[in-house]
């Protein structure tokens, strides 16, 4: 078995790993990874999201079991010092010391610091690591005042890392604009308006002269004189090749840093490799992680012995969002020294600047930037990669038709679409007829495009419609047979024809009888818009089994009774009141996950009676059988927590008392944690709060059961009302266009835009419906009323709850054997 060596368990250091295990057998290659950091691999082009989320398992590429489960010896914590070449042999910091048949360089890169005089200070730190970013979240602590040095890509995500922390963010750049290998002056200008707005102050042409205080910084002093008082100074000024080793095993590497390799990725000896930001091909360092995964996909294949790929130049286009801004350059995108006719449009109001070059004879687009609306920005790339001729208005491309034919452009099947996992139209397109694919999710699973960076997803999505339009396959989300509208378009109707029963939905905008597809989802509509008793008028036939006896039906027969406990928070007189109820009507009893009691076995005549008890005592339903909010769980917080920042219990109750009873394409659940320990845990609920220092961090879109899905944050450091209100947006938003049961991971997962796009329409609102969503989710919690109250107090209610049509006698069938002292149902067939 051959021996590979990995020194460097970075990003592109995994994405070999992973590669080269997906072509190769086992047992073809013994492979053993070196990594300096103690964690497994991590995602560092979404570093800043630790400042909000301090987790380093949700940026983890893959946990250690990936690499257990694959049979990768994974050695982290671990340095390597030394490589004998002669010997084939690498030797690490702690003696360990073993041999190679090949060995692969993917020691990235290291944060490059200028040689500024007081750079050693305390209170100056790069932006590299997770352990750099512990130690700025301890400093900020103790500051208000922070600067970046460093404009580019990496020093503007430094300075959201810095407002993240609450600090008065300064951001100091050499050059006279921002991002200046991507953007031209105009383009910075727009950049800059939209930072300032943020609040972030910026300071172009700015060389450093020194950084002064007594042991740790107190202020900046640049070449013009000028001073720049701070408490803290993070650099991100760029960053410099790991070939310490290369250089003193003998290997070639560049003047100006970097491991020198050739087409096939070997360095000058061919049994060594260089990968990622560490090699210099063709005296270029890559600095983007896309570039690195296709050269790990070169050397993979020289391993496995297909030697029919070689690195070529790789295209540096790249589209981010900058503190909710969206940037993108591709192509030749300054054209500084190639002849061209540019084309600008510039919305100085809305901070929008986007600019095309074109091709002297005006048939190819050579290239572009794009600041503040980026949308074109896909098929803008693969006009310009693929040479593509251009439309009779090329200015079409940023304007849009404005009136006229839309301007449609076909893209050729070998266009890259996914750069990070080097995924063609064509390898879709492929996918789809091969294997029958007809959702996109499976499409991105089987040839990973948009899996990396995603910026690729609205593409893949329009080429999976086309391809499939192609085969004569048209999928419309249409609900059933009987009615031929989505879900979204059937809630409309609902609204806007102030529709209140099933019979008028469907005799108007239907046909048939209707099934057990659309009954139940139009009974949830009817429920999510008008919020009217759900067993009244005629709406009980509607309903599914659980929905129509306002319970659950168990195993046998029984039915289960599940009073709300918002928040977990229960008194001795309602626990004395539970356990006499169960008492009363043998029920087996069970405390549940979501920090409630379950009482089963129940029989349907039970059920008033029961609940009439309960109601009495102060509880009310607690919509275990609806596709509505279950539970708010909640730690104890800091009532009693010795670590507990916030009162969590109350938020919790808060929390559980807006949403009770809110119907929605799913079930919901929520916690509420007192701090960042997180025991409620609420980052694997449809939302979750945590607290922080300052406020909560709020995370949506996270489930747990067959497929687990961490929640992700929307928004970071809010007050309690501004939880709130974007809890609100973001339900409502999810109600009015999830698919019918689809959760709201699910619902993320297929939204185009993903998270970013969420954001931008709960917290930025940027499709101007955050005040209607908001008035929509306060009628609902106006006239919100307990379902089983109504069903107590309502004689005719109360006659629906019984076994026969014809006869008020309990169901004789149902049958109960003992089991710890407590009854369960007997076994079927017993």
């Amino acid at each position: 078995m051959e021996k590979i060596i990995v020194i460097g368990n970075g990003m592109v250091g995994y994405k070999f790993c992973e590669k080269l295990r997906a072509k190769a057998g086992k047992n073809q290659f013994e492979i053993t990874v070196f990594g300096e950091e103690p964690h497994p691999a991590y995602d560092r082009v979404h570093l800043s999201e630790y400042f909000t989320n301090p987790s380093v398992a949700s940026l983890e590429m893959a946990p250690r079991s990936w690499y257990e489960e694959n049979d990768i010896n994974l050695i982290s914590g671990e340095m390597i010092i030394a490589i004998d070449r002669a010997n084939k042999t690498i030797t690490s910091h702690k003696g360990t010391t073993l041999s190679y048949d090949k060995l692969i360089l993917a020691t990235g890169s290291s944060a490059f610091v200028p040689p500024i005089k007081g750079v050693e200070k305390q209170g100056v730190f790069v932006y590299r690591t997770i352990e750099d970013l512990d130690a700025i979240i301890e400093y900020s602590k103790k500051t208000k005042k922070a600067a970046v040095l460093g404009g580019g890509l990496l020093g503007l995500e430094a300075a959201k890392a810095m407002i993240d922390l609450k600090q008065e963010t300064h951001v100091v750049e050499f050059a006279p604009r921002l991002m200046p290998r991507q953007l031209d002056n105009a383009g910075s200008d727009a950049l800059l308006s939209k930072m300032e707005e943020l609040g972030i102050r910026l300071h172009l042409n700015k060389n450093t002269r020194n950084i002064s205080g007594d042991g740790k910084i107190t202020a900046m002093e640049f070449a013009d004189d000028s001073i720049l008082d701070v408490e803290m100074l993070v650099i991100s000024a760029g960053i410099k090749p790991r070939d310490e080793l290369a250089t003193a095993c003998g290997l070639a590497v560049g003047q100006r840093g970097g491991i020198v390799v050739n087409d096939l990725l070997q360095t000058d000896d061919t049994d060594i490799y260089a990968i990622g930001e560490c090699a210099l091909h063709k005296n270029f360092i890559y600095g983007l992680v896309a570039p690195g995964y296709e050269m790990a996909d070169v050397v993979v294949n020289q391993l496995i012995g297909s030697n029919d790929k070689t690195f070529k130049s790789y295209d540096m286009s790249t589209k981010l969002k900058l503190i909710g801004v969206d940037v993108a350059s591709f192509g030749n995108a300054l054209c500084e020294n190639e002849t061209h006719k540019p084309i600008v449009f510039e919305d100085n109001y809305k901070g929008i600047y986007k600019r095309i070059n074109i091709s002297e004879d005006g048939k190819r687009l050579l290239g572009g930037i794009l600041v503040g609306e980026a949308e074109a920005y896909n098929m803008l790339l693969q006009i310009t990669l693929n040479g593509m001729a251009l439309p009779p208005n090329p200015e079409d491309l940023i304007l849009g038709s404005r009136g006229g034919e839309e301007t449609k452009m076909e893209l050729p099947d070998s266009a890259q679409i996914c750069s990070c996992e080097n995924v063609t139209k064509g390898d879709i397109c492929q996918a789809i007829v091969d294997n029958g694919f007809e959702d996109v999710a499976q499409v991105k699973a089987c040839t990973k495009a948009g899996t990396g960076c995603g910026a690729c997803n609205p593409i893949v999505k329009d080429i999976f419609n086309e391809q499939l339009a192609k085969m004569g396959k048209v999928v419309k989300n249409v609900i059933c047979e009987h009615f031929d509208y989505s879900r979204q378009e059937l809630l409309d109707i609902i609204k806007i024809k102030k529709v209140k029963d099933f019979d008028q939905l469907l005799d108007e905008h239907g046909k048939g009888d209707g099934c057990e597809t659309c009954r139940p989802l139009a009974a949830s509509l009817l429920a999510s818009t008008w919020n009217e008793m759900i067993l009244e008028k005629g709406k009980d036939a509607i309903q599914d089994t659980n929905d129509k006896y306002l319970a659950n039906i168990q195993k046998g027969g029984s039915y289960s009774v599940v009073p709300r406990i918002p928040g977990g928070e229960i008194t001795p007189d309602k626990l004395i009141v539970i356990g006499e109820v169960a008492k009363e009507y043998d029920l087996y009893t069970k405390i549940t996950g979501g920090q409630r009691i379950d009482l089963f076995g129940a029989q349907i005549h039970q059920l008033p009676d029961i609940w009439e008890k309960l109601i009495n005592a102060g509880f009310e339903s607690g919509h275990a059988y609806g596709k509505s909010l279950r539970t708010v769980k909640s730690c104890v917080g800091s009532t009693w927590c010795r670590y507990g920042l916030h009162d969590s219990v109350s938020f919790s109750i808060e929390v559980e008392e807006r949403y009770r009873g809110l119907r929605s394409p799913h079930k919901l659940k929520s916690a509420v944690s007192g701090c960042r320990r997180e025991c409620a845990e609420a980052q694997s609920k449809d939302f979750g709060i945590i607290a922080t220092e300052i406020g909560w961090n709020l995370y949506v879109c996270g489930n747990g059961g067959s497929n687990p899905q961490h929640a992700v944050l929307l928004a970071g450091d809010v007050d309690s009302a501004t939880c709130l209100k974007y809890i609100d947006r973001f339900l409502m938003f999810y109600i009015k266009t999830a698919e019918p049961l689809n959760r709201t991971a699910t619902w993320l997962n297929k939204l185009d835009g993903g998270i970013d796009y969420l954001i931008d329409v709960v917290v930025n609102d940027s499709l101007g419906i955050a005040a209607d969503l908001e008035r929509e989710m306060q009628f609902m919690v106006d006239t919100y009323k307990c379902e089983w109250k109504e069903v107590v107090n309502n004689p005719e209610l109360r006659k629906k709850f019984t076994h026969f049509v014809n006869t008020e006698i309990p169901d004789p069938t149902m049958k109960f054997e003992d089991m710890r002292g407590q009854k369960k149902p007997v076994e079927w067939g017993a």
